[in-house]
C-alpha cells in the first residue's frame, strides 16, 4: 500500500484522510505484535518461560499468550534485558 505524498497546497480534507490511513496502519501494525500484557511480569513468570521452566519451550508469542503478557515482556526476559536475578539464579543452578 502506498499512501501519496501531499504537496504543500494540499486542504485541510486531504490532510485528515491522509493521517487517517496513517493512523489505520499503525494500528494494523501494533495488533500484529501479538498479546497485549494484563499484568506485571513476575519472579515466578521469569522462572517459567527460562531454562527448564513450565513454558520455556513455547515460542514468545505463546507463552505470553498463556501467561497474559506481553510479546515484549517475554521477549525482554527471555533475552536478559530484564530479570538479570533469575538469569543469574538459573545460570548458577545445576541442569
Amino acid at each position: 500500500m502506498t499512501i501519496e505524498v501531499l504537496g504543500s497546497k494540499a486542504k485541510l480534507a486531504d490532510v485528515i484522510a491522509t493521517v487517517n490511513e496513517l493512523v489505520a496502519i499503525a494500528n494494523k501494525l501494533a495488533d500484529r505484535r501479538g498479546p497485549k500484557s494484563e499484568r506485571e511480569m513476575t519472579d515466578a513468570d521469569a522462572r517459567a518461560i527460562m531454562g527448564s521452566g513450565e513454558f520455556a519451550k513455547l515460542s514468545h508469542k505463546e507463552a505470553a499468550e498463556k501467561l497474559t503478557l506481553s510479546y515484549a515482556q517475554v521477549y525482554s526476559c527471555r533475552k536478559g534485558f530484564t530479570f538479570k536475578a533469575i538469569h543469574k539464579e538459573l545460570a548458577n543452578t545445576p541442569a
